[in-house]
């Protein structure tokens, strides 16, 4: 019963995740933590096992979603490299403070932070910009998708700054930091959803690959249950990424708005209950 359900949960946060650029921790982290208090075979998975699984799940989920996405042209590399460069920083910093959490405090917190993204999203969108800008200090990007060219930019300050705080929050948490990166993508910076989501997996890949070593240093990794999500997860990201492909910008948006609501209600009830 364990391993059908950790191979199934491994498919089934994959899938998600890769449809939205989330990464799937915001679907991994919950579902365990329900799975800890209604069944005793789940008794070992506490905060820090949950993320370290997470995160390394979330290695294998990068990769095949980031394989899939590449083939399409669908990553800005040079964005992803950007906010690459605060949120390792900010992931090695947030595994280290996952330790001192207690597990009612983790659901309630993280439920809160789920709300708050889903909130963002009905904020105002910033418009796409046209022309390139004079300053120097923003970044200018420009990408074809299907045949309709996309410019967007946004100051570099910010967005190192931004993806540091998403790196720390996903390193404590074990989200992959796609819930937090796409929506500032999205509705800050003006990336369109498809480019924001593809390139957020490419992030992921990363940025898991650092948090989950601190993890694996600090021993949160229960290796006899990781293998049994990985399987999963690598269907489910591949897969998931050519339903993305599939989709409109708006329909993944809604997606994005529905499962942070859900998630985070229950986090919170289950974090005073």
């Amino acid at each position: 019963m364990v391993y059908v359900l950790c191979i199934l949960i491994g498919f089934l946060t994959a899938f998600v995740g890769s449809i939205a650029g989330l990464g799937g921790g915001i679907i991994l982290v919950p579902s365990m933590l329900l799975l800890s208090q209604l069944l005793d075979s789940f008794s070992w998975a506490v905060p820090q096992n949950i993320v370290g699984i997470s995160l390394v799940v979330m290695v294998f989920t990068g990769l095949s979603s980031s394989i899939a996405y590449m083939s399409k042209g669908r990553v800005d590399y040079g964005s992803g490299w950007i906010f690459l460069a605060g949120a390792i920083p900010g992931g090695i910093l947030g595994s280290w403070l996952n330790q001192f959490i207690s597990e009612d405090v983790f659901s309630f917190y993280l439920g809160l932070l789920m709300l708050l993204l889903s909130a963002m999203f009905f904020i105002k969108k910033k418009e796409p910009v046209i022309t390139q800008p004079v300053h120097s200090k923003g970044v200018y990007r420009s990408v074809v998708i299907n045949g309709e060219r996309f410019t967007y930019t946004y100051p570099l300050v910010a967005a190192v700054s931004i993806a540091f705080a998403v790196g720390v929050l996903s390193g404590m948490f074990g989200i992959g930091g796609g819930s937090l990166i796409v929506p500032a993508m999205i509705l800050l910076f003006g990336f369109p959803p498809h480019i924001a989501t593809a390139t957020s997996m490419f992030m992921i890949l990363f940025l898991s690959l650092i948090s989950s070593s601190t993890h694996i240093i600090l021993g949160h990794v229960p290796w006899q249950y990781v293998w049994l999500f990985i399987p999963g997860a690598w269907i489910g990201g591949t897969f998931g990424a050519k339903v993305n492909q599939l989709l409109k910008g708006k329909t993944v948006e809604w997606i994005l708005r529905i499962l942070l609501v859900v998630i985070g209600l229950r986090l919170i009830l289950q974090g005073i209950g």
